[in-house]
């Protein structure tokens, strides 16, 4: 792998806690950072790419901790806006178009995600795939796989599944049913497939059922069983708006439902979390369980805005994820970084606690979703870390009045548009508008074409 100096940064953000470097190189070889520094050419190997860091703001890669890939195959859709419907109608109208995904369709709404958070800084997505139709096959998970090696992007599947019939309470159709068995085998070859333990792993599973409400509980306490036994990370949706059913069929909420099942501790966290009270905070953090916070869902189906602040207070442990296209059109992790400051502060009035400082945010976005993945090697930018980072261009009028305090600029200013450069496992995988080693175009029209298998073109030609 050839080494890669970024030579006369402007600014480097090494990580939120710790002090800007002004005109400083970055040198990465082997997928590593070797040397953060002034004047490092002298030390670069013969052959080394050498990349202009005038005017580069570069920061540690985003961690994206919550996604649905394959919903960006229903985005935009009039007939799917949620202000139209109850929960419920909205449900009955989106999961028909879900069971009729093809094997294709999650391999091509894979590579769509991962092109736009690679363009807006992530580099480690974490995806929580759930929807298994029986026709499209059990090998979905290896799909998506294939798709993060071709982008380049370091990946982190989380095998989800839903067992509980719709007849009885939950929301699923059949034909996405699997049974408990059915879901954990998959799961354990998934991870015997691809799970990789050594530093700088490219390839992570996790066992994610989907939610309470849509398991049996055996689902639960058996992904508990294996992803101990296995060593891997669990993660489900908890908290957004199921606590009450949850409560009157097991006789407890959410929260503390998952912990009798052994669902928590260092190696769990879970999505949302937007309706939980305060003693179920302090209850996630002593366990050490961790949260997953998706901003732009808040502003569409969120009862009441998720208590950064306690969290924060609390020391539960943070991230952040755009979650799927159901409730966020987009996949872009940077936007999230900004509207999840900004969704604070508008409630701040109301809140217990303060809200955190705005470089908080870039935190939860980078080291804190390396801690929900369990990783020490990402989230920063060190000697022997990943690296992983991505750099704007800060020589634009987007910019001017900003440039004293980069640590903040990303969530209180914004980043509007693409970044200028990034880089993964010692990669570059984005460069001035473009994927250097792919052809955009054909990924576009291949993804085009399978969207259009299961649902009618409504581009009117163009």
């Amino acid at each position: 792998m050839t080494a890669i100096l970024l030579k006369r940064c402007a600014a480097i953000v090494t990580s939120e806690s710790e002090p800007v470097l002004w005109d400083h190189d970055i040198l990465c070889e082997h997928g590593a950072i070797v040397s953060i520094g002034p004047d490092l050419e002298r030390i670069v190997p013969e052959k080394a790419e050498v990349v202009d860091g005038s005017g580069l703001f570069v920061y540690p890669g985003l961690v994206n901790t919550h996604h649905h890939f394959f919903q960006c195959f229903v985005r935009n859709r009039a007939e799917l806006d949620w202000t139209r419907y109850s929960v419920i109608e909205w449900l009955d109208r989106v999961y028909p178009i879900f069971s009729r995904l093809t094997e294709d369709c999650f391999y091509h709404s894979s590579i769509v995600a991962m092109a736009e958070l690679i363009k807006h800084g992530c580099t480690t997505a974490f995806d929580h795939q759930y929807c298994f139709p029986r026709h499209a096959g059990s090998r979905i998970i290896d799909r998506q796989f294939e798709a993060a090696e071709m982008m380049g992007i370091r990946f982190h599947a989380g095998r989800g599944g839903n067992t509980l019939p719709k007849s009885e309470g939950s929301t699923i159709p059949d034909e996405m049913l699997e049974t408990t068995d059915e879901f954990i085998a998959d799961c354990a070859r998934a991870i015997d497939a691809f799970h990789q333990s050594e530093p700088l792993a490219m390839r992570k599973v996790a066992v994610a059922p989907c939610q309470p409400v849509n398991c049996y509980r055996e689902t639960f306490v058996e992904s508990v069983a294996l992803a101990r036994d296995k060593g891997v990370i669990l993660h489900s949706h908890v908290g957004e708006g199921e606590s009450a059913v949850i409560e009157q069929v097991h006789g407890m909420r959410s929260v503390d439902y998952c912990e009798s099942l052994g669902f928590a501790g260092p190696d769990t966290f879970y999505a949302h979390c937007w309706e939980l009270t305060r003693d179920e905070l302090k209850s996630m953090s002593a366990s050490g369980t961790g949260v997953s916070h998706c901003s732009e869902p808040v502003y569409l189906v969120g009862a009441e805005v998720t208590d950064i602040p306690a969290m924060n207070a609390l020391g539960v442990r943070i991230g952040l994820g755009c979650d799927g296209a159901a409730s966020n059109d987009n996949s872009n992790l940077m936007h999230a970084v900004h509207s999840s400051y900004m969704l604070q502060c508008l409630v701040a009035s109301s809140r217990e606690d303060e809200v955190p400082k705005p470089s908080s945010f870039l935190a939860y976005a980078t080291e804190g979703g390396a801690s929900l993945l369990g990783r020490s090697d990402i989230g920063a930018l060190r000697p022997g870390m990943a690296a992983d980072l991505f750099a704007i261009d800060t020589r634009k009028l987007d910019y001017v009045g900003t440039r004293h305090d980069p640590v903040s600029l990303v969530a209180k200013v914004g980043i509007g548009g693409p970044v200028d450069l990034t880089m993964i496992n010692g990669r570059i995988v984005w460069k001035n508008g473009a994927f250097p080693h792919l052809d955009e175009a054909a990924l576009f029209a291949a993804a085009e074409d399978t969207l259009h298998t299961i649902l009618p073109n409504q581009t009117g030609g163009l």
